[in-house]
């Protein structure tokens, strides 16, 4: 059985004598990023600098949160904007597995830069098992490629470090009870963020419409869980397709993109049922949805496949 408090005993100390000067860590303030942050700081303390990413896919209020969890953790941070260069290198940008290797080296660019700046030689990561496992290597099959691993640009000048890369989300949200994280519960966040809930080409409008799209599913899932309706899903977010169809608002015809909601219960990430929503909660997402946003979005559907056959996210 995996016991948490031997595991960041141990991984403390191993830190302490793997990292021999100073280190640069990528946080976006989702679970495993921010467990790393906290293990890295107690052991090499301020020869640490926590890095977060703008890349201007993020969810709504995300850099406001996550700028309050760094301060709270009390360690030394950064936050860095590189929308624009994001958004230039999405342009034309289709495929899935583009998207993902784009993103992941458009990061690691922003991290040398500021190990330049800082004198850093060591980039830390949160990368935990289902990221390696479904970036596939010489033995496995690529399901898809994580930014952080399948991304990674065969001259990049930093040393890896990856505390977590061995453990299972379970495992990581035992390990951030332990250290009494506050985001220990959160809901995994991909690390391209809202670029794959965009099926299609990511641009400046569609990121403001799926952003838009994943905060009313945020709130009505987590308001309908606090009035006792319904569990909380493990994970909850809107997808943006890149299809149109026929509708109608009042009298007058709308033609629209589709927004499909996904919510899955999972333990590791590594399997996922749909969650079942009730109806009524449905409708209220179906319908502020298209409310907040006539005249982008005309329809509303719900994904009910489970993970096989599908992915949690879309891409």
């Amino acid at each position: 059985m995996f016991d948490a408090e031997s595991f960041v005993s141990q991984k403390i100390d191993e830190l302490r004598s793997q990292i021999d000067g100073k280190a640069i860590i990528a946080c976006s303030g989702g679970v495993d990023s921010t467990v790393a942050t906290a293990m890295v700081s107690r052991a090499i303390g301020d020869r640490l600098l926590t890095v977060y990413v703008n890349n201007g896919f993020m969810r709504k209020g995300e850099t406001e949160a996550v700028s309050d969890i760094l301060a709270k953790l009390g360690v030394n941070y950064r936050v860095i904007d590189a929308s624009d260069e994001f958004f230039d290198a999405m342009k034309g940008v289709i495929e899935p597995e583009r998207k993902r290797k784009i993103i992941g080296e458009q990061f690691i660019r922003v991290f040398e830069r500021v190990a330049r700046d800082y004198g850093a030689r060591y980039l830390v990561q949160g990368t935990i098992a289902p990221d390696w496992i479904e970036s596939g290597d010489g033995v496995r099959d690529t399901i898809k490629s994580h930014h952080n691993v399948g991304g990674l640009p065969e001259d990049m000048d930093l040393k890896l470090v990856e505390p977590l890369r061995d453990l299972y989300k379970d495992e990581v949200r035992q390990v951030a009870r332990c250290l009494k994280i506050e985001v220990a519960e959160r809901q995994p966040f991909p690390g391209p963020a809202l670029a794959v809930r965009i099926i299609g080409e990511v641009n400046r409008s569609s990121v403001a419409i799926v952003r838009e799209a994943c905060a009313i599913v945020e709130e009505e899932l987590e308001k309908a869980a606090a009035a006792g309706k319904m569990e909380l899903p493990w994970q909850y977010f809107a997808v943006l397709l890149p299809c149109q169809s026929v509708g109608v608002h009042g009298d007058v015809r709308a033609y629209g993109r589709t927004i499909a909601v996904r919510a899955v219960e999972s333990v590791d990430g590594m399997t996922a049922a749909y969650s079942r929503i009730p109806h009524e909660v449905l409708e209220r997402i179906s319908v502020r949805i298209t409310n907040t946003m006539k005249k982008d979005v005309n329809r509303v559907v719900y994904d009910i496949t489970n993970k096989p056959p599908g992915t949690i996210e879309w891409e």
